[in-house]
């Protein structure tokens, strides 16, 4: 089972709208087309913030 900050980052006003737009975009998506959208969410908020590649890719739920 994997655990993922991306649901909560959804709702957090910290996160620009259209990182939060990408992230619902990857959690709706069929399982087959989540992954590539999980990636481009995740560099969304990596140059949105402060944050290391590897901590933003943990985040959405991205592993290894």
């Amino acid at each position: 089972m994997r655990f993922s900050m991306g649901p909560l980052l959804i709702h957090s006003a910290d996160v620009p709208a259209y990182v939060r737009e990408a992230l619902q975009a990857a959690y709706a998506a069929e399982p087959d087309e989540q992954e590539t959208l999980l990636n481009q969410a995740a560099r969304l908020l990596h140059r949105a913030t402060d944050l290391e590649c590897a901590d933003v890719k943990e985040l959405v739920g991205l592993h290894g």
